[in-house]
């Protein structure tokens, strides 16, 4: 049900995936962007957090940067979700792993935790900490790339200068 996948193991078509993180304000919302970037249009995606949150606006910066945007987006939480069932669900910090582990119980539904580090924490200069944030939005690119694409899906969503 979780745990990481054998590397050798193709990945698994999904038709939809659920990001989940602390409260839906850095890491879910940054994986749903980019994954609606990258993944066929019939992949239902969604992000939420287990507490309630706030937009963070390094996360708009860097999405910017590639391209890409949350709209009018606001976090949500994954107890108001108004559809509950995914083929997968990605965790992306302890406590919301717990939390799907919680709530999918015998549920038909693979639950892996993709561990990101929360760049909220990072310090120094407004420049170092955005390289926090684009470092976290490479990792999540590279995991989704990697478990959800299939070999020669389509090209990266980091532009590269």
């Amino acid at each position: 049900m979780s745990g990481p996948k054998d590397p050798a193991e193709p990945p698994v078509r999904v038709t939809s995936v659920l990001f989940l993180c602390g409260m839906n304000s850095i890491r879910s919302p940054i994986a749903e962007a980019i994954a609606r970037k990258v993944l066929p249009s019939s992949v239902y995606i969604a992000s939420a957090g287990v507490r309630s949150g706030q937009r963070d606006p390094f996360v708009d910066i860097v999405l910017a940067e590639q391209g890409l945007d949350l709209g009018e987006r606001r976090p949500q939480r994954y107890e108001d979700l108004e559809d509950s069932y995914f083929d997968l669900i990605v965790t992306m910090a302890p406590e919301a792993h717990h939390a799907a582990l919680d709530a999918t119980g015998t549920s038909s539904v693979d639950v892996e935790f993709w561990p990101m580090p929360d760049p909220s924490a990072a310090t120094g200069s407004r420049e170092q900490i955005l390289d926090a944030y684009r470092d976290v939005f490479r990792r999540i690119e590279a995991r989704i790339r990697e478990r959800l694409l299939p070999a020669g899906g389509r090209a990266d969503v980091t532009r590269r200068s």
